[in-house]
């Protein structure tokens, strides 16, 4: 009974994501988030404006 404790280590291990394995950072994105901007899917909010793109060309780069 006592490999169960060892087993259970062993699959916590194993199932436990690797830091920044979720959101894959591109250049463009982080060169955006740098200067303080923010990413967004379609146009920007009206008192923004479109800066360059993020996530490799997908998305749009507001600023204020």
């Amino acid at each position: 009974m006592k490999f169960l404790y060892l087993l259970f280590a062993l699959v916590f291990l194993l199932f436990q994501a690797a830091p920044g394995s979720a959101d894959p950072l591109h250049a463009d994105t982080a060169a955006c988030k740098s200067v303080g901007n923010f990413c967004r899917l379609g146009a920007c909010p009206p008192t923004f404006s479109a800066s360059g793109t993020c996530h490799s060309g997908m998305m749009n780069c507001c600023s204020k």
